[in-house]
């Protein structure tokens, strides 16, 4: 029996086979005759890693980023750190998707000019040219952290000592808290020039209320006494506090949480660094190269 089949089927199988082995020699390469503007067009190179430029390192002149750093650190130094690595409340500005994914500044404006009350941050009424500036300084953060196999160290020590040594016994008031024949007798023998730095412009690392962190075991920790209306009073590290609840960890390892309704329960927070943080919003270059020249002779 012979079977007819339909000329649309036909022209169907044979399409069948014809694409696959058109399509196989489409990917040897273009023909020698074929038009450049019809070729494949090349592989972009890969993109290095965010920070307000697409996917490109922004290139930031001296002048921003001097004044970036200052506005940085007069308002948000003291919970994300002198350097942005995260500090008392604050996380590490440097890894975050926010940053690594702004834009020129549009997504950070968002986050500074807003706040995020659900976890603690006010927001701050800054100008438009401040804001870009604290971007330009997070932006450039980005880069450095990630060329740091590039980076080097280079000699620290160009303070003058007998300046810093005014600076520490005078209007530092570092005397008030510390001795040179005390807690920082042969400080230098201790650290190098550039761990001695670090602890002038950044305190205490890390985060407060980490009852077996090294903070708490230095004596440098915070504290909170709570006393709640009908006299109930609650001492111990401080884990957190914003508008609506205070969280502190007792002697024994207990956490005690309190709801918030403004003064109430009334919470004192004892901070023994204090003072080292509200010298970061007014510390110069000099002083800080000065104070590290100063403390390297304390050996």
């Amino acid at each position: 029996m012979i079977h007819h089949v339909k000329p649309a089927r036909v022209a169907l199988v044979l399409l069948s086979a014809i694409v696959p082995f058109v399509w196989a020699h489409a990917q040897d390469g273009p023909p020698a005759n074929r038009p450049a503007s019809a070729q494949a067009a090349p592989t972009p190179p890969p993109r290095r890693g965010g920070a307000g430029a697409g996917g490109e390192y922004k290139a930031y002149d001296a002048a921003t980023l001097e004044q970036g750093k200052k506005v940085y650190t007069a308002n948000c130094a003291f919970c994300h750190g002198g350097n942005a690595k995260g500090g008392e409340t604050g996380p590490d500005l440097l890894r975050s998707l926010t940053v690594l994914h702004d834009e020129n500044g549009e997504l950070i404006s968002q986050v500074v000019l807003n706040g995020r009350p659900d976890k603690g941050m006010p927001k701050f009424n800054l100008p438009p040219d401040q804001v870009a500036d604290i971007a330009a300084f997070l932006h450039d953060g980005v880069r450095a952290a990630a060329q740091r196999g590039t980076y080097k160290i280079l000699d620290i020590l160009v303070g003058d000592p007998k300046a810093g040594e005014a600076y520490f016994n005078g209007p530092g008031g570092c005397t008030s808290c510390h001795s040179v024949t005390g807690d920082l007798a042969h400080i230098a023998s201790k650290y190098d020039p550039v761990n001695l730095q670090q602890k002038v412009v950044m305190p205490r690392e890390g985060r407060f209320g980490r009852a077996a962190g090294p903070a708490a075991a230095s004596g440098t920790a915070i504290t909170a006494t709570v006393t709640t209306p009908s006299g109930e009073v609650v001492n111990g590290l401080l884990g957190r506090i914003d508008d609506f609840s205070v969280t502190v960890t007792d002697q024994s390892g207990k956490p005690h949480t309190f709801t918030r309704d403004g003064d109430v329960p009334k919470v004192e927070i004892h901070d023994p660094m204090k003072g080292h943080f509200a010298l970061l919003k007014q510390y110069t270059d000099a002083d800080i190269h000065n104070l590290t020249a100063y403390l390297e002779t304390l050996k």
